[in-house]
């Protein structure tokens, strides 16, 4: 026993599964996990010090030499993640220049963040030892319902309201609660892609609604898919292109909804943070048959790496909600979640959005107009959500200049992939939100240069 061990530990090593400086177990903690003596083990790490594969430091314990390293290994080139790389690029990187998606970083209350999440952990920490409640913390459903009421025009029930892993959890579990097996769904088109991906793997068939300044086109939906059980839209800003649905749409994709007993889900991931006048209300608050269901997310309000969105589901598909969240995705950590709730409830969140408003809206104008002079028309500069758009001629490539920008620091994403089928235009999305004024001017003639090819 004690070779297989040693052999176990030491083709770890070499193969880079245990780094150099990786503590290993004690003698007792891994006698006890594998239902050997000490003895045995013992015998295993001393070959392993012997080798000088690990350095035994006595009361410190025993670590992998740092010395040692994994052999070279031919390997097939394979990317990174296996996700979109006109969407995800390198994770837990600073945000770049021009990046949609985020936050302002600079303008975040870290100070009074970091004393929430402190206390928040401590408590949690001293909590009874207990399962949480899947469908997330009263004090967050609570505080989520009470801005809703303010901010969104949303009335609900905390019994409603269930905390989720961001947006793309929110989705994952309205998928899987639903009745939606072999179903057709709508989709906005342009639309966000991974919500395209994600109908796609739970298997349904999307049909492609295309949008115009009113939003989703309803009546190409019912033209093309009148039976579809699925329509998710995005009609406080559309994504991408930002418009708002029109009151005429909302009525008629309500009117839709309940003629073909289908479900509407509503993706208000930017919520209250309207850059031009006030926000109108949800679509939810509209809804008086139970047929939409609210999705919000902190991502573009608070932070992306906090991972918490949530959903606001009809009465009578709450029980059902509840319980596929208990067995397949239950809420985040509670410590966290419990420090967004004191962040709404204390009344720094709306604070919060208010002074994001004033800052997105000043960067966003200032980016138009250094885009518009640096260019001198060589490109259309539109406004939309957080950022701008700018279309291309017919014959550009904005893959192939998004890359290029990248490869110079910038970060535009490619409007292309947001299409489901035919690219009525090529485009590039530029964030707003984390800018330096003072090198806006010299970043946007840097900027326009890679566009234009100069």
């Amino acid at each position: 026993m004690a070779t297989q061990i040693y052999v176990a530990i030491r083709d770890a090593i070499r193969e880079g599964r245990l780094a150099g400086g990786a503590r290993l177990p004690s003698w007792n903690d891994l006698a006890a996990q594998l239902g050997v003596a000490r003895g045995t083990v013992r015998a295993a790490y001393e070959r392993l010090s012997d080798e000088q594969l690990t350095e035994a430091l006595g009361p410190g314990g025993t670590l992998v030499a740092q010395r040692v390293t994994p052999p070279s290994v031919q390997m097939q080139d394979t990317p990174r993640h296996g996700l979109r790389p006109d969407l995800f690029r390198d994770f837990e990187r600073p945000p770049l220049l021009f990046q949609m998606g985020v936050p302002a970083q600079d303008a975040f209350p870290f100070s009074l963040w970091s004393r929430l999440m402190a206390r928040h952990a401590r408590a949690a920490a001293a909590a009874p030892v207990c399962y949480p409640d899947p469908r997330g913390e009263a004090a967050l459903r609570d505080a989520i319902c009470a801005y809703l009421a303010i901010a969104r025009g949303v009335r609900c029930r905390p019994e409603q309201v269930l905390v989720t892993a961001g947006f793309t959890g929110a989705l994952g579990l309205a998928l899987r609660a639903l009745p939606l097996r072999n179903a057709i769904a709508w989709g906005e088109d342009p639309g966000f892609p991974l919500t395209r991906d994600a109908l796609t793997i739970a298997g349904l068939a999307i049909n492609s609604i295309p949008v115009d300044c009113e939003g989703l086109d309803v009546c190409e939906g019912v033209r093309k898919a009148p039976g579809a059980a699925l329509a998710i839209v995005t009609p406080g800003q559309q994504a991408p292109l930002g418009m708002t649905m029109s009151l005429a749409r909302r009525h008629a994709l309500l009117q839709w909804a309940s003629d073909a007993g289908a479900w509407i889900m509503e993706d208000d991931y930017l919520g209250e943070l309207q850059l031009n006048g006030r926000a109108a209300p949800a679509l939810a608050s509209l809804d008086r048959e139970g047929r939409v269901i609210y999705a919000g997310t902190f991502s573009k309000t608070i932070s992306p790496s906090l991972r918490l969105g949530f959903l606001v589901v009809p009465p009578p598909l709450a029980a059902r909600f509840a319980e596929t969240a208990g067995t397949l995705a239950p809420a985040p950590a509670p410590a966290t979640q419990r420090a967004v709730a004191a962040f709404i409830a204390e009344g720094h969140f709306l604070r919060h959005l208010r002074r994001m408003k004033r800052l997105y809206r000043a960067r966003r104008d200032a980016l138009t107009n250094c885009l518009a002079a640096a260019s001198g028309g060589a490109f259309d500069v539109a406004t939309g959500g957080l950022g701008v758009s700018l279309t291309l001629p017919p014959d550009a490539d904005d893959r192939e200049i998004a890359a290029r920008a990248l490869a110079a620091g910038f970060a535009p994403t490619p409007l292309s992939p947001w299409h489901a089928h035919t690219v009525e235009r090529q485009g590039l999305l530029l964030g707003a939100t984390n800018l330096s004024e003072p090198r806006l001017t010299e970043d946007c003639a840097r900027f326009t240069k890679i566009v234009t090819g100069q």
